[in-house]
């Protein structure tokens, strides 16, 4: 009885590391995709900013994101995507485990934590599978408040309200939290 005991204690302790392992290498491959992702994004913003100002950023965030998240998800088998808790997209609404994330991240940052480092992950199950979850904070950059903003221009507004009918995501000032990068994998 006493060397069950002594394997099962040792066997939890083997399986609790390569748990911690397993999570370990996930967290290290969701940085990675969050990287991609919001480089590429950004790369398309910039570009659009650069040729054709604010309205044709909004433009290219309504039709490259998608194209972005679908893109990387075929690659890396990921589900890759965007939330908030003020959307502009109804699509990307998030789910009860997104919600208590981005709460979450709100009282971090009302205790003082950094946006920029703020993460969460975690294994639970989703449709009866195993599935990693891990979401990074979106920070509010200066450069962001032109179409997430306060005080937004007038044609800035009218492409929004033509793309986004629904849009809540304006409003916000710089270095509140947008919203999280959101990926998950079946394990």
């Amino acid at each position: 009885m006493k060397r069950n005991l002594i394997a099962v204690l040792l066997l939890s302790g083997i399986l609790g590391s390569a748990n911690a392992a397993e999570s370990d290498e996930n967290v290290t491959a969701a940085r990675k995709l969050v990287k991609g992702f919001f480089g590429e994004l950004k790369g398309e913003l910039q570009t659009a900013m650069k040729a054709g100002g604010p309205v044709a950023a909004i433009a290219a965030c309504n039709g490259k994101a998608p194209l972005i998240a679908h893109d990387l998800a075929q690659r890396s088998g990921w589900d890759v995507g965007r939330t908030s808790l003020k959307l502009r997209q109804p699509k990307n609404r998030p789910d009860a485990w997104e919600t208590a994330g981005l709460k979450s991240f709100e009282a971090r940052k009302a205790a003082g934590e950094n946006i920029k480092t703020m993460e969460q992950s975690e294994t639970t199950e989703v449709a009866g599978k195993k599935t990693f979850r891990y979401m990074k904070a979106i920070p509010t950059a200066k450069l962001c408040l032109t179409c997430h903003g306060t005080d937004i221009k007038p044609e800035v507004n009218e492409a929004l309200q033509k793309l986004y009918p629904e849009d809540q995501a304006v409003g916000y000032t710089e270095g509140e939290i947008r919203g999280a990068f959101t990926f998950s994998k079946t394990l």
